[in-house]
């Protein structure tokens, strides 16, 4: 059987999809998969389709053949091929200007890489350091019973004797300083090579000189002074090299966590588009084909409530679809011959075919996914305060332990080296970050707590620190300021029909539909009790209303447009209409029997908080900014109820992030608050995004504050928070230095001339231990912070 393939009736149906895949050379064929040739024998692998055969290089290429044999026949995955793109590469979210092929650590701060185009793929050094901290911990454990026991009324060293401990000390740490304190070592390594000291400096060099100084005393203690000495053992510091490992996992853990969950938003829009697509062939048969094989062109089935899966345009059918996650607005959107639709929208109740037009990275939601990615990787964390004030104390501590050495090595009483190293050591352990590591996660850890007692969820570190800065908040209406469920509110009638017979007729009628507006009149009617009739003969109107019977009698609703058509003057009722628009209401006409009888008013509630929250804002001095996918008159209506500053109308996904962009521009500290699918660039773009719990998860996941109950006011919550953390960061930030920078001069010998006093590497363990507690103890204080 010839194995070429015959494309002439695809190219001549389907000739957007390019050209076949190259000829083969004789007694060779081309896989249609990946495109290598394939020698034809009788054991080659193989599969007849249509008529042809085709021959596969591996069973991988000949299962995706088998799943969508059409796609890899008529040559359509050549276009896909072409257009697929580069290998993902690695950036740092704290220098973007660092740019990898392959996953790492930043040559300048030394955080993990992340990738630049988004993936499901989990974090690989979160879960390494996971694993290396519950090491540490198992180790640490022990440790600070042998060295700490006796505290407590559990005098281990006691029992089993000082020289088995320091053993029993050294077989627990080693493992940890040289496995699981390896990334450290790595990092501070490249911190001296690459001339940018920060956090990864300082603990490299405080865990290796606890270890290295405990590994002396434990096999060469005689080279110490005296003074050293405790019944002619050296007291070692192994449980500080580990504890400090442990710490550090701590802190690096919950950090990773954070940017973990970064990628959750990126996961939730992916979810969006469908994971396949129905296609249509040009035979009239259809099959589910993988979404990635979709290409520019093809014709698509979309049934009712499906995603559409690619950016297309309506060929034929007709449908409503729910549009919230471009307008954020709950209300479906018409779709017959000709209009666009959008990939990830969902089909509520017709079926449609559409012709794809835009399909991969080039969609509406690729676009969108991108928009979140990138800005995510502008973000700096807040662990860049405390690689700030290392890049300063960092070769100050390095100068000092330098400077003691040389000093002592000149004028220090014999042995001059022995006092000059062990000098130099204890400056090393005292100036040790212990506490560094601890202090940012400690207090972000404490006001997460916090906050969410008050509805205000802490997403990640930098979202705080920002958001004690912001000067100017964006809100989107539906579901921000209002409830973001249309309600029935107003019933008029303009003639002797009583309000509840013109709303249980609407009702009655409203019932066959699936419209949200719909749904509104039938609650409203529900909750003032009325029996409704029978409705027949239901049509909806495109653009325009439905009609009806509702027991015998002829019903209309819809707005003028459907009346006119109808021969139903409206005249009567226009300015009652006007006034109900002007509040931001929709105001629809209900004829019975061809006559005007009266109207129908739904709107978007306002919540009941968001008054009290915008005016809570002003005095706090920020401005308030409506930006918002509905029409002009709806956002102008609320605007003035609720004393917004500015009213940004009819704007898309693509809108809101440009005006954030600008503001930002300008030098505002910019924050975002927003609910809807549609609002999720806007909330990474933002120096803090915050999103009402009530929305859509990929809004939650975008943000960097979610308020849990969807409640406006809890932006005031947060903003006080925020002022209340990073107080306590800096706090704790001091802290972490302030006992080691005062213990350095006395530990460096500044006070031996004078009272011969040198600082022991026990004193400078206290003092370790000492701003770890004082830390801690800072921390908590934020459990009781007012908000």
């Amino acid at each position: 059987m010839d194995h070429k393939h015959d494309h002439s009736h695809r190219q001549h149906d389907h000739g957007t999809h390019g050209g076949a895949p190259a000829q083969a050379d004789p007694g060779k064929a081309i896989d249609p998969v990946c495109g290598m040739q394939v020698t034809i024998k009788p054991e080659a692998r193989q599969r007849d389709y249509e008529g042809q055969t085709f021959y596969f290089c591996s069973d991988g290429c000949q299962s995706k053949f088998d799943g969508d044999p059409w796609f890899y026949a008529s040559g359509a995955a050549v276009k896909v091929e072409k257009s697929a793109p580069a290998g993902t590469q690695w950036t740092c979210p704290m220098h973007p200007e660092i740019v990898r092929d392959e996953p790492g650590a930043c040559p300048i701060c030394g955080m993990a890489l992340e990738p630049m185009i988004p993936s499901d793929e989990p974090s690989h050094e979160l879960t390494d350091f996971t694993r290396r901290l519950w090491v540490s911990v198992a180790a640490a454990v022990p440790l600070l019973i042998l060295t700490m026991g006796e505290m407590v009324g559990i005098p281990v060293r006691d029992w089993i004797g000082h020289r088995t401990a320091a053993w029993l000390e050294f077989l627990l740490a080693t493992p940890i300083v040289l496995w699981a304190a390896r990334p450290f070592f790595q990092r501070g390594l490249d911190s001296f090579i690459n001339r940018s000291p920060n956090m990864w400096t300082l603990i490299s060099l405080g865990v290796g000189a606890a270890y290295l100084y405990s590994l002396f005393a434990t096999f060469l203690p005689g080279i110490f002074p005296e003074e050293y000495r405790m019944g002619g053992m050296v007291g070692t510091y192994y449980e500080a090299a580990v504890v400090i490992v442990a710490l550090v996992f701590v802190g690096q853990v919950l950090e990773l966590r954070a940017r973990e969950r970064t990628g959750d938003a990126i996961r939730a829009l992916m979810d969006l588009a469908p994971k396949t697509a129905r296609r249509i062939l040009p035979d009239g048969s259809e099959y589910d084909a993988p979404l990635e094989n979709i290409v520019a062109g093809d014709l698509l089935r979309v049934r009712p409530g499906d995603s559409v899966p690619v950016d297309g345009e309506v060929v034929e059918g007709r449908s409503s679809l729910d549009e919230s996650m471009i307008t954020g607005e709950p209300v479906p959107v018409e779709k017959v011959q000709g209009d666009r639709v959008t990939g990830g929208t969902i089909n509520k109740n017709g079926t449609l075919a559409i012709r794809a037009t835009d399909v991969g990275a080039d969609t509406v939601l690729s676009q969108i996914v991108q928009m979140v990615a990138g800005a995510r990787r502008s973000k700096a964390p807040i662990q860049g305060l405390a690689d700030r004030v290392s890049a300063i104390f960092v070769p100050a501590v390095v100068v000092i332990a330098i400077a003691a050495f040389v000093v002592w090595l000149i004028f220090g009483p014999s042995p001059s080296y022995v006092f000059a190293v062990a000098s130099a050591v204890s400056v090393l352990i005292i100036a040790c970050p212990c506490a560094l590591g601890l202090a940012t996660p400690i207090s972000i850890t404490t006001a997460a707590g916090r906050g969410a007692q008050a509805g205000v969820l802490v997403k990640n570190a930098e979202a705080l620190e920002l958001m004690a800065d912001v000067d100017t908040l964006i809100v989107d209406k539906t579901g921000t300021l209002t409830e973001g469920k249309p309600a029935l509110t107003d019933v008029t009638s303009f003639g002797d029909v009583p309000e509840d017979e013109l709303l249980a007729a609407a009702a009655a009628l409203e019932r066959a539909s699936e419209h949200p507006l719909a749904e509104a009149i039938v609650e409203g009617a529900k909750a003032r009790g009325l029996s409704l009739g029978n409705g027949e003969e239901f049509e909806a109107v495109t653009g325009k209303g439905v009609i009806g019977k509702v027991d015998g009698r002829d019903v209309a609703l819809g707005n003028n447009a459907l009346m006119t058509s109808r021969g139903i003057d409206c005249d009567t009722g226009e300015e009652t209409a006007d006034r109900l628009r002007g509040e931001g209401k929709t105001a629809m006409f209900v004829a019975l029997d061809g006559r005007l009888a009266g109207l129908v008013a739904v709107a978007d509630p306002i919540k009941p908080t968001a008054e009290a929250a915008i005016r809570d804002l002003h005095d706090l001095g920020i401005k308030v900014i409506m930006a918002t996918g509905d029409n002009e008159r709806t956002a102008l209506a609320v605007a003035s109820r609720l004393g917004i500053d500015e009213v940004r109308a009819g704007m898309l996904p693509e809108g809101k992030k440009d005006l954030i962009d600008g503001l930002r521009g300008k030098g505002d500290k910019v924050a975002m608050a927003g609910d809807g699918v549609n609002d999720a660039p806007a909330l990474a773009a933002a120096d803090v995004g915050i999103a009402m719990g009530t929305g859509a998860d990929v809004a939650v996941e975008s943000a960097g504050l979610t308020l849990l109950g969807g409640d406006l006011t809890g932006i005031v919550r947060a903003r006080k928070l925020a002022v209340a953390t990073m107080r306590n960061i800096r706090q704790n930030l001091f802290f972490a230095f302030i006992y080691n920078a005062a213990g350095i001069p006395v530990a460096a010998g500044l006070l031996y001339p004078i009272f011969g006093l040198l600082l022991s590497p026990m004193i400078a363990a206290a003092a370790m231990s000492l701003s770890s507690v004082s830390v801690i103890a800072n921390a908590l204080r934020l459990k009781r912070v007012d908000l």
